[in-house]
């Protein structure tokens, strides 16, 4: 298997990127391209012992930044680490392609490189959302901020065939983001939505309401993506909140410094289910690619954990099964 690694992707560059695909290359029988300024590479990897068989790099020019315009940059920067990236899964020299870049960007170029599956209206952001349960799968969760009925029933269609490929959940329960659990609860297209979900394959389980999902009550949260990304910045923000409060109070004396101790296993392991790092990053579920979008801020840890991802959506055939499923939905669901 070859992946292809946007190593100029992110807030910190080459430094996490690289070392993040030296650490995946050491645990995974995989190939590595690193895309991005040859110079800078080399430097990085001349600072760890590697299987030099397993990476390679493929020098490019030209970096697509957080200030650039997505589609701009796309059509530009044809030199970009970026877009090289995605070209080269295009043309199956790679088969997938990890990035913590330009989120904007990378949508855009998935769209117009990789293009949609036949069938599929909007791709979606699929987000590893950690749960009392487990985790479950939260789409979309920031590309789409407006949404048609059509693209909720899709999103379930797409976030059904990945937590059961990739997170191994059996009979995923689907639910859709809601006010209230009622039927008639939402806005129109909510409603709408409803009704044609209540058709589909899937195990659908009705309407959540946001104080359920941590529970993990639903496997599959569908919602548009300007709710999506409302949800998963809410709870990044209540969790940063809570382990603050915590080690705030754990340090205040002796007494309670010395409960810290005994309780540091289950804190550390606490705190691990809501870390980012663990999950790696979302895939861009839709399009005809396997695409995986990397946190911003990503560490070492979180790029190796999403190549990690990659591997395992590509041995799952997650791109060849949704287009399976959304092949047999018929153009009546969406009349």
């Amino acid at each position: 298997m070859k992946l292809v690694v946007d190593a100029m992707g992110g807030d910190h560059g080459p430094a996490v990127t690289v070392l993040g695909a030296i650490e995946a290359v050491k645990e995974h029988p995989i190939d590595i391209i690193l895309t991005g300024d040859k110079d800078q590479i080399e430097k990085e990897l001349k600072k760890y012992q590697y299987p030099k068989n397993q990476i390679e790099i493929l020098h490019c020019s030209e970096e697509i930044t957080n200030e650039d315009k997505p589609v701009a940059s796309i059509r530009k920067k044809k030199d970009s680490s970026m877009v090289v990236g995605l070209n080269l899964v295009k043309e199956k020299k790679a088969d997938a392609i990890i990035s913590a870049g330009n989120t904007g960007a990378l949508l855009a170029g998935g769209l117009f490189i990789l293009g949609r599956i036949k069938g599929i209206d909007r791709p979606a952001l699929a987000t590893t959302y950690p749960t009392v349960k487990g985790a479950s799968i939260l789409i979309d969760s920031g590309a789409n901020t407006d949404c048609k009925p059509r693209n909720f029933l899709e999103f379930g269609v797409m976030g059904e065939v990945y937590a059961s490929k990739v997170l191994n959940i059996q009979n995923p329960k689907v639910c859709t983001v809601n006010i209230g659990i009622e039927e008639t609860k939402g806005n129109d297209a909510t409603k709408e939505a409803y009704k044609l979900c209540q058709k589909a394959n899937f195990n659908f389980g009705g309407n959540v309401e946001a104080r359920d999902i941590p529970s993990g009550y639903a496997d599959v949260i569908i919602c548009d993506g300007f709710t999506g990304n409302i949800i998963l910045k809410l709870t990044e923000g209540i969790a940063g909140t809570i382990f603050g409060l915590l080690k705030k109070e754990f340090t205040k004396n002796t007494l309670r410094k010395l409960a810290a101790g005994f309780l540091k296993s289950g804190l550390r392991d606490f705190k691990k289910r809501f870390d980012y790092t663990e999950y790696g990053g979302a895939p861009f579920l839709g399009v005809e690619g396997n695409l995986i979008k990397a946190h911003g801020s990503s560490n070492a840890k979180a790029i190796k954990n999403a190549i990690r991802q990659a591997k395992t959506f590509v041995e799952n055939n997650v791109v060849e099964e949704i287009a399976k499923e959304i092949s047999g939905l018929g153009e009546d669901q969406f009349d």
